[in-house]
């Protein structure tokens, strides 16, 4: 993992949350419950990662 990589882990499910935040979840590259993604880390993906901060868990 570069230095400019965020690890990013959904901890809570995407049923029944608004469109925006399970877009926000699918942007990100998460489907599932404790599935854990590395991502860029830079002001969009920060964005989406502030908008469902209650659903993930954020490393690095």
């Amino acid at each position: 993992m570069s230095k400019n990589q965020i690890k990013v882990t959904l901890t809570r499910s995407i049923h029944g949350r608004l469109k925006a935040h399970i877009a926000c979840a699918s942007g990100l590259g998460l489907t599932r419950i404790n599935q854990t993604v590395s991502v860029e880390d830079n002001p969009c993906v920060r964005g989406m990662i502030n908008k469902i901060s209650y659903m993930l868990k954020v490393e690095g």
